[in-house]
């Protein structure tokens, strides 16, 4: 089933492949010309390397998790449903307590309150924040603690690439400062090392490039889904909400207004952060494990609400 959702859209298998090619690539360069030219006669090489690739290791443990979890997909009914008294059952529907309920007309079922149907996956997920190509799966419920450790990890992993290259680079420019004087001694030598030098000084620029770019971008997802929990708002629904009040805004007095949907209650900050990243010690919400779902309006309810159909 992972396997099916996640090879459904190209773009996002291209992203995947971007992904781990960019992450082998900072690997390789960090080891093969940062860590082991600049420190190979010190203990540093060994704990450099040991962090980098921990970091690395967190970062697609976290990518697979966020890639083939279920992201809180809304089950499908086993026989097609009669939608066709729907109208004259939508006075009642909020008299008997089942605000929030929607029928998706693609998955032809209803879903519960705060879940969307998505276009790529071609389900309706619950609480959906986005569709991500680089993970190429929606950002829902059950998966969006995953998404955010990868975030975090590529942050740090971009953080710490940039710090070693630019501290390489230091080293480099002062011990050509220093031999400048055994250089003038001999200048063919100088000249039969200047491919070498000159491809050590593009892997840098690239990598550079890649940690910049890849930082500011996870950087910035990050801080939006950090204030998305916080605010216990998804961007559609913030977009929605933002309609909602434009049309408001808009329409004249006179003009009929729509109906006004009760907010959902707002709950302590600490405890919109726990449903997400689970509910034990703070240090565990940095390791992919498994998190218990949501105590209210988790995974276990009833495929059908309360409507006479």
């Amino acid at each position: 089933m992972a396997f099916v959702r996640c090879s459904r859209d190209p773009c996002g298998v291209i992203c995947l492949v971007l992904t781990y090619f960019s992450v082998l690539y900072a690997d390789y360069v960090v080891v093969q010309y940062v860590l082991i030219p600049a420190y190979s006669d010190s203990v540093w090489c060994s704990l450099h390397g040991s962090v980098f690739n921990l970091i690395l290791l967190l970062l697609l443990a976290c990518h697979a998790k966020a890639v083939f979890s279920d992201p809180g997909l809304v089950p499908l009914p086993e026989t097609a449903m009669d939608f066709s008294d729907l109208r004259s059952q939508s006075t009642r529907m909020n008299e008997r307590g089942c605000e929030g309920w929607t029928v998706c007309s693609r998955c032809e079922t209803y879903r519960p309150p705060r879940a969307h149907h998505c276009r790529v996956c071609q389900r309706c997920v619950r609480r959906m924040d986005h569709h991500c190509p680089w993970i190429n799966n929606c950002v829902g419920e059950l998966n969006q603690k995953y998404f955010i450790q990868f975030l975090f990890y590529t942050g740090v992993a971009s953080l710490y690439s940039l710090v070693l290259v630019v501290s390489s680079w230091v080293w480099r420019i002062r011990n050509e400062r220093g031999g400048d004087g055994a250089r003038t001694q001999g200048e063919g030598e100088e000249e039969e090392e200047s491919p070498g030098k000159h491809l050590i000084v593009a892997h840098y620029i690239i990598l550079l490039v890649e940690s910049v770019l890849f930082g500011v971008f996870v950087v910035v997802i990050f801080y939006d889904q950090l204030v998305s929990i916080v605010t216990d708002e998804t961007p559609i629904e913030q977009m929605k909400n933002r309609l909602m009040k434009k049309d408001r805004g808009s329409s004249s007095p006179s003009s009929p207004q729509p109906p006004h949907q009760p907010p959902h209650t707002r709950k302590p900050k600490l405890a919109l952060l726990r449903e997400v990243f689970g509910r034990g010690s703070v240090f565990l919400w940095l390791l992919p494990l498994h998190a218990s779902p949501p105590a209210a309006g988790g995974i276990t309810y009833s495929a059908l609400p309360d409507y006479d159909v």
